[in-house]
């Protein structure tokens, strides 16, 4: 997924480089942070990316993610009603849970379901809903793979590595829309996220966040590295402390979804 990320938004690669040599920066300046890290077998996995972020339009296709991401270990955990920010979506974080599982996999993939029950307009409610059900984004060999893990208990190597192509085929970014464009003006003008959600083949991933232990120097240099980085760091500010979350992002194009960093420092 982060091969194929990189490959779509090129800006994205270049922001793991950064990460990448803020982070080498700061463990050789803080000998007493590397031996934390190294400690707490987390020094070789600080580069790898621990968020991701994907839309769906039904509870049909959240049910099968449920499942394909099953077959790696991960469940849903937690629920965000995102409605409260005025976003028609609520979600859940899908993850390894337990120590063992977390030290081989911290991923997780944060899952958004659109709620047509918010959208006030009942005709372009019914229009969404026939556009998602002419939807299909699985092909025939992920649902015949998944199906095999659940009978089974699990794939050999060569369906292990067909699974994982076909996953990865998932989450690609889709350059043209299934829909018109007086269409997608409309949905825009309901919400910019409905548009998102309905109007592409899949659930193109919405961004991939590596994880920095200095969000501060990260911030500082994006714009050297051809990245338009947001303003301010969302978050509190800076602290000798440990802070639960940190983030930024590049400003949001109308082509592509932003990605980000953050960090637990």
């Amino acid at each position: 997924m982060s091969r194929m990320y990189k490959s779509e938004v090129p800006q994205y690669g270049a922001l793991l480089d950064l990460v990448a040599e803020v982070n080498g920066e700061t463990l050789g300046a803080n000998a007493k942070l590397h031996a934390q890290l190294s400690a707490s077998d987390d020094l070789d996995r600080i580069n790898v990316e621990r968020h991701g972020a994907i839309r769906l339009g039904t509870p049909e296709e959240l049910s099968f993610i449920r499942r394909l991401f099953a077959v790696m270990g991960m469940v849903p955990v937690g629920y965000y009603d995102l409605s409260a920010a005025g976003v028609p979506v609520h979600s859940t974080a899908l993850r390894p849970v337990g120590e063992t599982a977390l030290a081989n996999n911290p991923f997780r993939v944060f899952t958004s379901l659109l709620r047509l029950d918010l959208i006030d307009d009942r005709a372009l409610r019914r229009e969404i809903e026939a556009i998602l059900a002419r939807r299909r984004i699985f092909s025939d060999e992920i649902v015949d793979l998944i199906a095999r893990f659940e009978r089974e208990g699990g794939l050999d190597e060569n369906e292990a590595a067909r699974f994982v192509a076909e996953a990865v085929r998932i989450f690609q970014w889709h350059s043209e829309a299934t829909i018109d464009a007086e269409t997608y003006r409309r949905l825009s003008e309901a919400h910019r996220l409905i548009a998102d959600v309905v109007a592409f083949k899949g659930p193109h991933i919405n961004h991939l966040t590596p994880r920095t232990l200095d969000i501060d120097a990260v911030q500082a240099r994006m714009p050297a590295r051809g990245i338009a980085a947001k303003a301010v760091i969302e978050g509190p500010p800076r602290r000798a402390c440990p802070i639960l979350l940190r983030q930024t992002s590049s400003r949001r194009s109308k082509s592509r979804s932003c990605f980000g960093t953050a960090t637990r420092r």
